[in-house]
């Protein structure tokens, strides 16, 4: 670092040129003064191909140390998102009909390039979202897996053919890009959620208008910095950060939208369904979930525990797929909730990048006010909070809480029907397996679910008849793959499946073509 301070300006901004996709620009600015100048490029929306600056600015600092301020970060106008619609159309139809190498080769560079950067961009994302610097690693890594699997599906796209009941007609079935697709992604997992639709939707010959949540804005920044480096027409990919009541609203309405991959709360997905009907607008859209693990008689019960922690707490709660319904049977009820609360007391609350962090802050002021409410409104529905659930002074101000589990609850609860989206875990006894299956089916979700038993026939059973999108067997909830089908039923999905080649029926249009050669002469 001597030596950095020691060039002069002249050689800092030869360097930084010749070094710009190198991935470290944000330490090494900051330790030669320049922090500010990568402020002032990397923080603006990417519009019709260019970088620009938006009509406002919002602030985003780290919820584990709220000193700390990670950026300034534009706003889009109607007139930006306007322009970059009117461009995506003119992009996605050079782009479709790019070669499959060619695609191919864009979508691997942009996977390699973030497995590579995994440490340094999910450092990035820790910073601005609060989860443990390993799950923010591991996310921009599987982020990046992504993006390499829908690489090699550009080159296993086929068509089918088949023979006609006319006579000398042959008929030819293929998939065609649906257009300019609109992503509305959340912040819990600002990278890889934003990743599994972007990926498909460009290995499927789509354009991108993408609007990130506004709490995570630098991750969003980052990971179209890389897609916009790569071989790709202008104006295929936008980041249009903005308010959803704005700039969202104004995407999900406007006519040159083809379609719509959102994931969010069941509130705003209803009304973007709304909106995007009045132009026949198809929509995919992942929301709520009140996730149940089933704890068994003959469960292991260390197993279960393990299950329930890291299920329930893991990334503060605010996970989609997280536990929040502990359904106990009650021979095994005592023992399961003493080891519970003892895991959940040991749990190590910290700074997201701090050494040995469990579980960091939540994300923001709100969350945080939302689950406080939670607890409160959890003692006056009769609720027994045997641990946590309090705000934590830590040696930073940020937004910190304590892994909370309550006892003696039952499904009828509004804690037990609502998500929580908070590191809070409710426990409800069960006398037997059909209540404990019956309990997991009584809600208006149907995300995931997970029994934990060593029963073959509960657990064909169980996996069978559990109305939910993802069952677990000797799993926590919270975690999926990304070759396979991922969604829910219910409040918790509308529309096609996202993810493996399930993509396919979201991101693509079938074109059935009927062909009469006639005869040779």
């Amino acid at each position: 670092m001597q030596v950095l301070h020691s060039l002069n300006c002249l050689s800092v901004f030869i360097w930084i040129d010749s070094f710009y996709a190198s991935g470290h620009l944000q330490k090494i600015f900051a330790a030669i003064g320049l922090k500010g100048l990568f402020m002032e490029y990397s923080n603006l929306n990417f519009i019709a191909g260019e970088w620009s600056a938006g009509t406002s600015e919002i602030e985003n600092r780290n919820p584990s140390d709220l000193s700390d301020l990670i950026g300034m970060f534009a706003q889009a106008s109607s007139d930006q998102l306007d322009a970059t619609l009117h461009q995506a159309r003119i992009a996605q139809t050079e782009w479709a009909a790019y070669g499959i190498e060619r695609k191919y080769n864009v979508l691997m560079a942009i996977g390699t390039e973030m497995m590579a950067r995994a440490e340094e961009l999910g450092t990035l994302l820790s910073r601005e979202e609060g989860k443990p610097l390993a799950e923010g690693k591991g996310e921009v890594y599987r982020a990046g897996q992504f993006f390499t699997y829908y690489a090699a599906e550009t080159l296993r796209q086929m068509g089918e053919k088949a023979d006609s009941v006319r006579e000398g007609i042959e008929i030819d079935v293929r998939r065609e890009a649906v257009g300019v697709v609109a992503i509305i992604s959340p912040w819990n997992f600002p990278t890889a959620t934003a990743s599994w639709k972007i990926a498909p939707a460009l290995a499927y010959g789509n354009a991108v208008v993408w609007k990130p949540a506004n709490v995570t804005p630098a991750s969003a920044v980052a990971l179209v910095e890389i897609i916009a480096r790569q071989d790709i027409p202008k104006g295929l990919i936008s980041l249009t950060m903005g308010a959803g009541q704005s700039i969202g609203q104004k995407l999900v309405e406007s006519p040159k939208v083809d379609a719509i991959s959102f994931t969010g709360s069941v509130e705003v997905g209803k009304g973007i369904a709304s909106a995007a009907v009045q132009n026949l607008t198809r929509v995919q859209m992942e929301m709520g979930s009140k996730n149940a693990l089933a704890v068994m008689d003959d469960a292991d019960i260390s197993l279960a525990v393990s299950l329930a922690l890291g299920g329930a707490f893991g990334g503060s709660g605010q996970k989609c797929t997280a536990s929040s319904r502990l359904i106990v049977h009650q021979e095994v009820h005592d023992e399961f909730v003493d080891k519970l609360v003892t895991g959940a007391k040991t749990m190590k609350v910290g700074h997201a990048l701090g050494a040995g962090t469990q579980i960091g802050p939540v994300v923001s002021e709100q969350q945080l006010s939302e689950n406080m409410a939670y607890v409160d409104l959890a003692a006056k529905e009769g609720a027994e909070l045997l641990c946590g659930g309090v705000r934590l002074e830590m040696a930073t101000d940020g937004y910190y809480m304590s892994p909370g589990v309550f006892v003696a609850t039952n499904n009828d609860m509004r804690i037990n029907r609502e998500e929580m989206f908070a590191p809070l875990a409710c426990v409800i006894p069960v006398s037997g397996y059909e209540e404990a299956l019956h309990v997991v089916n009584d809600t208006n979700f149907g995300l995931t679910s997970g029994i934990v038993t060593t029963n073959l026939a509960r657990a064909t059973h169980f996996r069978r008849n559990a109305k939910t999108g993802c069952v677990m067997v000797n799993l926590p909830t919270a975690g999926t793959d990304y070759h396979v089908p991922f969604g829910g039923r219910g409040d918790s999905s509308y529309g096609p499946r996202e993810q493996g080649t399930y993509a396919a029926e979201f991101y693509t249009v079938v074109k059935t073509s009927y062909i009469s050669s006639g005869q040779p002469s």
